[in-house]
Order: C-alpha cells, then sequence, then structure tokens
C-alpha cells in the first residue's frame, strides 16, 4: 500500500510524503530561522518536533540539530542520521500514526503554512564548485568561446571539470539580483568598454548539497560519494557573458560569474529521489580507476525553464551540475 499522510496533499503539490524536502524557515519577520521539511501546503516546524521528544532514534535522540538557524548540523552527522530522520518523519506524518494526527495542540504549533513562512538559505556555505558537466552544454559553451573547431577540450573526457564560484554571492531563489558592470571584448584597436553587462544569461542547473566532507589531504573514495550528498536543489547560475568572455583566459571565470548564484529553498534528499534512479550513460572513454565507479547512477529529472520576454531580451539555457559545501564540510 503506497504511503498516505493524514495531511491532505493536492495530487498536483511537489510535496507530498514520498519527498519530504528539507528547508529553513522563519515562522514570520524578525523571527529565528529553523529548519522544516515541506509537507503539501505546510512546513513541519523540526524545532517544535524535536522539542516534544519524537525524534527518539539512536543517533537524533541527543542531538540539537534541530535547534539550529541551519542545516549544517544534521548534514554533519552523515547519512545514517539523514535516513533516521527521515524514516521518523514519514512514520510521524503517515495516516496510520496518531502522535502528531491526533495531537491538536502540537499540530497547530509544528505545521506552519508555507504561504506565511520566509523562506532562507538552508546552510551556511563553505565552497562552492561549478562543474562543467553536460556534453551537450560543454559543447554549446565551447562553441560560443573558442568556435565550432575546437568546442571541447581533450580533458574534458577524462577529468571532471570545474571552476570555484563565490560562495557569498549565493542566494535564496526570489532576491533581486543586480546588474553587474564590468569590461567587456574591446573592438578592434579600441580600449576595452565598461559598463553594465549586455550579455546577463540564466543556466538551469542541479546542485548537490554536500554533507560531511573530508579532512583536507583525504579523498573521498568515488565508489562513496552518495554518502556525503545531502540532497540536491535547482540552480540558476546567472553569468555576464560579454565580462566572462574578456575576463575567463587564462584563469578562468571571476567576476562574470560571481554576482550572484540563486538556489531553492527546498533540498530534495537523495532517499526521496532513489524512485527516480537510472542507469548512467556509458562513459566513453573508460574513465581512470580513481574515477571508475562500480555502480554508476543518475536520476532521470525532467528540467523546464519558462521566462517572459522583456524588451525583447534574449537569454540562453544551460544545464550543469555544481557542487555547494556546508561549512562544516
Amino acid at each position: 500500500m503506497a504511503l498516505k499522510s493524514f495531511i491532505e496533499v493536492h495530487t498536483s503539490s511537489h510535496f507530498p510524503i514520498q519527498n519530504l524536502p528539507y528547508g529553513v524557515f522563519k515562522p514570520e519577520p524578525g523571527s529565528v530561522a529553523r529548519p522544516g521539511v515541506a509537507i503539501g501546503d505546510y512546513v513541519l516546524d523540526l524545532s517544535v518536533i524535536a522539542a516534544a521528544g519524537l525524534f527518539n532514534g539512536p543517533i537524533l535522540n541527543n542531538s540539537d540539530c534541530f535547534n539550529e538557524p541551519n542545516l549544517n548540523k544534521l548534514l554533519a552527522l552523515g547519512r545514517p542520521a539523514w535516513k533516521e530522520a527521515r524514516a521518523t518523519l514519514q512514520k510521524l506524518l503517515s495516516s496510520t500514526e496518531p502522535s502528531l494526527r491526533d495531537n491538536e495542540s502540537l499540530r497547530h504549533k509544528s505545521l506552519i503554512p508555507l504561504s506565511d513562512v520566509e523562506m532562507v538559505l538552508p546552510i551556511a556555505i563553505g565552497d562552492y564548485t561549478d562543474f562543467f558537466s553536460s556534453l551537450h552544454h560543454a559543447k554549446n559553451c565551447g562553441t560560443i568561446f573558442r568556435g565550432p573547431q575546437n568546442p571541447i577540450p581533450p580533458n574534458w573526457f577524462h577529468l571532471p571539470i570545474a571552476y570555484h564560484g563565490r560562495a557569498s554571492s549565493i542566494v535564496i531563489s526570489g532576491t533581486d539580483i543586480t546588474r553587474p558592470r564590468g569590461q567587456g571584448p574591446p573592438a578592434g584597436n579600441s580600449p576595452p568598454p565598461f559598463g553594465p553587462s549586455v550579455k546577463l544569461d540564466f543556466e538551469l542547473e542541479m546542485a548537490a548539497i554536500v554533507g560531511p566532507g573530508n579532512e583536507l589531504g583525504k579523498p573521498v573514495d568515488v565508489n562513496e560519494a552518495a554518502d556525503h550528498i545531502f540532497g540536491l536543489v535547482l540552480m540558476n547560475d546567472w553569468s555576464a557573458r560579454d565580462i566572462q568572455a574578456w575576463e575567463y583566459v587564462p584563469l578562468g571565470p571571476f567576476l562574470g560569474k560571481s554576482f550572484g548564484t540563486t538556489i531553492s529553498p527546498w533540498i530534495v534528499t537523495l532517499e526521496a529521489l532513489e524512485p527516480f534512479s537510472c542507469e548512467a550513460p556509458k562513459q566513453d572513454p573508460h574513465p581512470l580507476p580513481y574515477l571508475a565507479e562500480k555502480i554508476s547512477k543518475n536520476y532521470d529529472i525532467s528540467l523546464e525553464v519558462s521566462s517572459i520576454s522583456l524588451a525583447h531580451l534574449l537569454l540562453s539555457v544551460y544545464k550543469h551540475v555544481s557542487f555547494i559545501f556546508s561549512s562544516d564540510a
């Protein structure tokens, strides 16, 4: 029998009991931020659930991770704690469990309409790495910057290509982005022009939120990578393409990429995505042993971008994967 919540969830909702994404919210302006999970049209306040003693598993029973203004302490506990939390929450929210369902006072305190809350960044971000992981994107982008004769550099087929972004510029979805000013490519013998970017671009991406991480100098085995990934968010990697085209040789993106990066407020866990897992595309050439996974897995997720055109502004769309590291990583 399919798992069902005692909370009415519309069939079109992105937040059924099978999902339960994590976020951080303020119940009212000026209040203290606290962790929550989305269920239907509500957010479940995890600080209230913890205070009620309902996280009673062996790992979370004595943890104060749900009394923090971000999810970093939970992420630092690792996958066993994440699985325990998810199992507890699915049980509490299920139609057959009375602990929350039949406690009117606790329901009133812990379930808050999503329309009433302010969402904030779910983690304190310690690092941010943007990977060039899509063949189609690499080819399209390479054609723009290097021409169709050499769109993809040879190293792309052998190792992960990435750059470090500015972690402090990551903001929650809905935050206003200021159009950056900078130098663009010069025309002929003229000096480079300086002014607002005229080629502002957005990119549809998915970002992986990394939890425990590793000690400096101690690499994570590729087959253990999933134990460090808490979940995924949607990401918009804003780019000033004219600034980027002039500055990126030889050290890569800088001011053309550092003025704003937007992420969605909800982190969808890998456990919630498991039903959508699928076999990864075959890698050719085969990766070197240290990058070869015993079981290579992807997720079959359809993503769409829609935009209202303003003054015939043309914005291009690409796909990537990025990694965002909590400050405890």
